[in-house]
């Protein structure tokens, strides 16, 4: 895996958790707004807006840099519009990179898989 890969990846994983994060407290807040006086939608929307743009956008580099297929493509964006799928995601993709950096010091010692 190059560097810019690597990057694309990271960075997919370090925006997927606050987008779980935010879309959790939108959910909240949706609720409050509804039982109380407690409106905070609007600047929770904002956020939540914002970090979701932001995933896409870094999904899509990802997606074009790695060459996943459709189908962990198509997961990785289902887990974006799931409530706490942004964990899943974030957990998954450091187990990607984890992978991807053990496989590329084997190649660089030389290790040849039997």
């Amino acid at each position: 895996m190059d560097l810019k890969t690597a990057t694309a990846i990271r960075r997919l994983r370090l925006v997927s958790a606050p987008e779980a994060i935010s879309f959790l407290l939108l959910l909240v807040c949706s609720v409050l707004k509804r039982t109380t006086d407690f409106n905070a939608v609007p600047v929770m929307g904002m956020v939540h807006g914002v970090l979701f743009i932001l995933y896409v956008i870094f999904w899509a580099d990802a997606w074009n840099r790695t060459k996943w297929s459709l189908k962990t493509a198509a997961l990785y964006f289902v887990l974006s519009v799931l409530p706490a799928g942004g964990f899943f995601a974030e957990r998954k993709l450091r187990r990607e990179a984890e992978n991807a950096v053990i496989a590329s010091r084997a190649r660089q010692e030389g290790v040849v898989n039997a």
